[in-house]
C-alpha cells in the first residue's frame, strides 16, 4: 500500500472514530450548577397543573443528579426534561433512576422521538404500580401499546421498589422498540406512528419527585443485557 493510500486510511479511521465518540453522550450532572436545569435542556409539560420544577441537586451517595421536585398531584401532568438537541431517529437511551416520593404517582420515564410536548414515545417505570409500560402520546393522548404477542396486556409486570436505584432503557430501531429494566430485556413493542428522528429526554407524572443520574444517549441501537 503506497503513502498516500495508508494516509487515506487513517484518516479514514480516525474520521470514523471521532464520529463514533460524537454519537454517544453520558449526562451524569456532576459539573452542572447546583439548584439549576443543566446546560443543553429544557422543560415542558403535557397537559396542565403546577410548574415542572427541574434541577440539579446532590444526592449523597450518588454526587450530583438530576430530580425533578415539584409534587403538584394534578394525574394526568408529565414534566417533561428534554435535551435541546436533536436525536438520530434510531438508537438507544438509558438513565438510572430513584423514586423519592408520590401519593398520586412514582414515575420515572424515558423520552424519545419528542416533537413538542404533546406528541413523542415514552417507557416509564412505576413504584406504585410495579409495572413498566411503553406509551405513545399523541396530540395530547397518552396509549399504552401492548408487548409484541400479549397484545391488550398493559406493559409488564415488574417490581419497582421506591428508594432504590434502578435503570430504566429503550432500545428503538424503525417501528421495534425493546425494552429494559436493570440490564434485562423484558419486553418488545411495535409502532409506526412517530417514524422521525426528534429529541430525546426524561419524564415523570402528577407528584412523583424522583431522581435521575447517568443519562445516556446513542445512536447505536444495542443495549448489552447484564449476565
Amino acid at each position: 500500500m503506497n503513502t498516500e493510500r495508508v494516509l487515506q486510511v487513517a484518516v479514514f479511521l480516525l474520521s470514523a472514530s471521532a464520529a463514533s465518540v460524537a454519537r454517544a453522550e453520558v449526562f451524569d450532572f456532576e459539573s452542572a450548577p447546583l439548584d439549576s436545569l443543566p446546560p443543553g435542556w429544557s422543560v415542558a409539560m403535557t397537559h396542565e397543573g403546577g410548574q415542572p420544577r427541574w434541577a440539579v441537586v446532590r444526592a449523597d451517595e450518588e454526587g450530583q443528579v438530576l430530580a425533578q421536585l415539584s409534587n403538584d398531584p394534578t394525574s394526568q401532568r408529565f414534566p417533561l426534561a428534554i435535551r435541546t438537541r436533536e436525536s438520530p431517529r434510531d438508537g438507544t437511551l438509558s438513565v438510572r433512576f430513584k423514586a423519592i416520593s408520590g401519593r398520586v404517582d412514582q414515575a420515572a420515564g424515558l423520552v424519545w422521538r419528542y416533537r413538542d410536548e404533546n406528541n413523542y414515545y415514552i417507557v416509564r417505570a412505576n413504584a406504585l404500580e410495579d409495572n413498566v409500560v411503553l406509551y405513545k402520546v399523541e396530540d395530547g393522548n397518552r396509549v399504552a401499546i401492548s408487548p409484541i404477542g400479549k397484545e391488550g396486556e398493559y406493559g409488564q409486570e415488574h417490581e419497582v421498589p421506591a428508594g432504590q436505584w434502578h435503570t430504566l432503557g429503550v432500545e428503538f430501531s424503525g417501528p421495534r422498540f425493546s425494552v429494559f429494566f436493570d440490564g434485562m430485556k423484558i419486553y418488545e413493542v411495535e409502532d409506526t406512528t412517530f417514524t422521525e428522528a426528534g429529541r430525546v429526554g426524561l419524564w415523570t407524572k402528577a407528584d412523583s419527585v424522583t431522581q435521575f443520574d447517568d443519562f445516556e444517549t446513542s445512536d447505536d441501537p444495542v443495549i448489552e443485557e447484564s449476565k
